[in-house]
């Protein structure tokens, strides 16, 4: 098809679309339509691919043409530090990210809500592609960096990384900044093509290398709540400090102060919000085991000045040289708390198992109880195993609970054994513990060990919070469930590919035969072997992320048809939230005015619960990340031994037995041409035939660590010998 004959074809599928008449279809029936033969239909596709990339048409997911308004989407922009970026469509959250190639990323920046037309759809090879016409939403009002001053002009450079441009800063905009200080800085304008975003400095968070002002920075950055507000403390401190004896003999059915019942916590722990307690019938073989959940809203109520904050909170906030609580500490610490010799106000779940771990029978209730033992997981595991225990306690005073806490461990591992033949998935990824000094300065980086204690706890949490779901479940009222959906199948597939290369393989016939159990097989084949940790994070990244919902649709890496967060209402909204509704149940008033109620607020809950839990998750992820380059920045030059943790087309990630990461780049890999075997994940030299493959032992310098950019580089000094 000669130029003119494009250019008037061109014309005539602009002027089709147009027509009010005109319905959304694909290239063939346009086609068709228009009388285009077999033989020059490439030719048509050329001229409808130049119409979607000029925006003078549209077209949808499913590859149809017709106008573009017709065709725009809405989604949150996600940059990319090398200048493209991908956005996630509103609605479609389960699906490939749009591709958005730098010149059509406009004034967009990192987090941005924009409506977008896409350019291409995906062909198999390629992901779609689109280009971003609006701005709807940004995200960013408020950003922190580091100030700059180049003779008379100010500006500030981003902390976040994905966010590309400087803001710059007016004269007298600055409050008197100086070159190095961290700031937080308002956006008055967002820029264009030719101008940078500008804005005033409103904080200045101390010089960068100031102690605290690295963690302060993040605090800042994700909006995280410092304080409480003097009004909020005022009711939080107004809380009585005991619980009076007209609610103790309210719950007179269910006093459990006569029963043996310990908690068991990290030496540091203070908010400790639940205790368990077990009984044991020798004659029926029958386990009666007590979960005790500290009554938070016993003294949070509805609506209140701490209830609001709580909300707004979403979660207490580990960082790693602080917390930032969801309740004030007065209530954390105290009255909430389920201290050792102190009555405290529950509500307790009870479930009866046999020998197999099959649940009998079940009672929650509102409950009192007093802890007889404040227990630590590392005096407990040294209970089970006769592990030498280095905290300090005194080991004997644990020996009156010593029967109990046999019993408890063994009923732990009938209830782990039994969620395991059903399917249940254990990632077990090595977590770091990170030690400070008193001006928050990095001492000491270790592996952070689970041990038997740790899974006693989280054998029984996870059994009560399954046992609720289900009774809230099957009674049909209003409720917060913590779900996690199926992996979606494309993503799945792709994962199958994946490990074949290493010779493991995932049983997969249609999306209905995803099952746990099959991705627990995979991760029992890798147990041990060098690729495990690839392939475990690859699993986890075909996984979808776990979420809170008001749709009871099961927990898949749990293998659980019924789940929800039942057991830590000092640091998680949820929980607080599904205690209201169960206390409520238990005294009969869930009327249908109060159903109608929740039915109407918990999607929002569940909603506003999952996003704020995800802040918390990445902003504890960057002050770990930013304190072990920190940690290395005081290691420079010096030798450590290591494994290969990933392979990429770059360069090989090297993972220290402390669990620090850093990267060798390729660049620096220069004794020889090495060429990526990506089915494999290998790195070949061409010369000498030298194979770095994941698991190897290696001997690297450390070169470079930016607490800026929380990376950290490498350089291979000498394999290892075994």
């Amino acid at each position: 098809m000669e130029d003119y004959q494009k250019e008037k074809l061109s014309k005539l599928i602009v002027d089709l679309v147009k027509d009010k008449i005109y319905q959304p279809m694909k290239a063939k029936e346009m086609a068709n339509l228009i009388g285009i033969p077999k033989a020059e239909r490439a030719a048509l596709q050329e001229v409808l691919d130049k119409l979607v990339a000029t925006g003078k048409i549209g077209i949808s997911q499913k590859g149809k043409y017709g106008r573009t308004e017709n065709f725009t989407h809405v989604g949150t922009f996600t940059a990319n530090q090398r200048g493209f970026g991908f956005v996630s469509l509103e609605g479609h959250e389960d699906e490939e990210d749009i591709f958005i190639p730098e010149d059509y990323i406009g004034q967009a920046l990192d987090g941005d809500k924009v409506r977008i037309i896409i350019t291409r759809n995906s062909d198999g090879n390629h992901r779609s592609e689109g280009h971003i016409t609006q701005v709807l939403e940004h995200a960013n009002k408020e950003i922190v960096g580091i100030y700059r001053k180049n003779k008379s002009v100010g500006f500030v450079e981003p902390d976040n990384q994905r966010i590309l441009k400087d803001i710059f800063i007016p004269q007298g905009k600055d409050m008197r900044a100086v070159n190095g200080h961290k700031v937080v800085v308002k956006i008055l304008n967002y820029g264009d093509a030719h101008h940078k975003p500008e804005g005033i400095i409103k904080e200045i968070l101390g010089h960068v290398n100031d102690p605290g002002v690295d963690i302060l920075s993040i605090v800042r950055a994700y909006g995280l709540p410092e304080t409480f507000p003097k009004d909020i403390m005022k009711a939080a401190e107004s809380v009585p400090d005991s619980v009076p004896e007209n609610i103790i003999a309210e719950r007179r059915d269910h006093d459990f102060r006569d029963l043996t019942t310990v908690t068991i916590d990290g030496e540091d722990a203070k908010d400790l919000d639940d205790a368990i307690s077990l009984d044991f019938d020798e004659k029926t073989g029958v386990y009666k085991l007590y979960v005790h959940i500290a009554d938070v809203t016993q003294y949070v109520t509805e609506h209140s000045l701490i209830d609001q904050e709580a909300l707004n909170r979403g979660t207490s906030v580990y960082l790693t040289d602080r917390v930032i609580p969801m309740l004030p500490r007065v209530l954390c610490n105290g009255i909430c708390s389920l201290n050792e010799g102190e009555d405290r106000l529950a509500l307790t779940c009870i479930m009866d198992f046999d020998k197999n771990g099959k649940m009998l029978d079940h009672e929650i209730c509102e409950s009192v109880i007093r802890s007889n033992k404040r227990m630590t997981y590392n005096g407990v595991h040294s209970i089970l195993t006769g592990a030498e225990l280095t905290n300090g306690e005194d080991l004997s005073t644990y020996l009156p609970y010593k029967g109990m806490i046999e019993r408890m461990y063994e009923l732990s591992k009938i209830l782990r054994k039994k969620r395991h033949e059903r399917g249940g998935i254990d990632f077990d990824f090595p977590e770091t513990k990170i030690l400070l000094d008193e001006k928050g300065k990095v001492t000491e980086i270790l592996p952070y060990i689970r041990n038997e204690a740790h899974m006693l706890i989280e054998d029984f949490m996870l059994a009560a919070n399954e046992t609720v779901a289900e009774d809230f479940f099957w009674q049909q009222i209003p409720f917060v469930y913590r779900v996690h959906e199926k992996p979606d199948p494309e993503k799945f597939t792709a994962l199958s590919l994946a490990v074949s290369n290493f010779g493991h393989f995932i049983r997969m016939r249609d999306e209905e035969s995803i099952r746990p159990k099959e991705v627990q097989k995979l991760l029992e084949s890798i147990e041990g072997t060098p690729e495990e940790p690839i392939i475990k994070t690859m699993t986890l990244r075909s996984m979808k992320q776990a979420r809170y919902s008001t749709e009871c649709s099961g927990h898949f890496g749990l293998a659980a048809k019924y789940y929800c967060h039942f057991t830590s209402p000092i640091r998680r909204y949820p929980d607080l939230q599904i205690h209201r509704i169960i206390k409520e149940d238990l005294r009969g008033e869930l009327k249908n005015r109060r159903l109608e109620h929740y039915r109407n607020l918990l999607p929002g809950v569940a909603d506003r619960s999952s996003t704020l839990e995800r802040r918390a998750d990445e902003a504890e992820r960057e002050t770990d990340k930013l304190k072990e380059c920190e940690w290395m920045m005081r290691h420079i030059d010096e030798e450590f031994d290591g494994v290969v943790s990933g392979i990429t087309s770059y360069g090989l990630y090297v993972e220290l037995p402390n669990t620090v990461e850093g990267m060798v780049s390729l660049r620096l890999m220069d004794s020889d041409y090495f060429v990526f075997h990506e089915e494999k994940y290998e790195l070949v030299g061409e010369r000498t035939g030298k194979v770095y493959r994941l698991g190897d032992k290696v001997h690297v310098r450390a070169l470079r660590a930016d607490k800026l950019t929380r990376t950290i580089d490498f350089q291979l000094v000498q394999p290892v010998e075994d």
